[in-house]
């Protein structure tokens, strides 16, 4: 299993459009985090200019697809985003533990 974040920016009207998609987004998001895709997701703050949720997967595919397919994205409150991979070292859910040596 390997760790995705997927990054997004959003518009300057981002915090006054998101009212009415916000439901589908939210529904969206935590059926995400049912099939236990969706780890953590939320807006970035002071400012609101963007958002970062954790995936967890076999591929980038399940980031992806959530992005290609949500509200935010689809209507435009979303004006770029990506997806990286993130090798995750330290802590009870690290895809790849290393553990100190000594």
């Amino acid at each position: 299993m390997k760790h995705f974040l997927l990054f997004y920016e959003v518009g300057a009207d981002y915090v006054e459009k998101r009212a009415e998609f916000r439901e589908a987004h939210l529904t969206k998001a935590w059926e995400s985090s049912a099939r236990n895709e969706m780890v953590l997701g939320g807006a970035l703050a002071d400012p609101t200019d963007g958002a970062v949720i954790l995936f967890r997967g076999q591929s980038r595919d399940v980031a992806e697809n959530f992005a290609k397919s949500d509200p935010y994205v689809q209507n435009g409150l979303v004006t770029h985003w990506y997806v990286r991979e993130w090798s995750t070292v330290v802590g009870e859910m690290a895809a790849h533990p290393v553990p100190p040596t000594g």
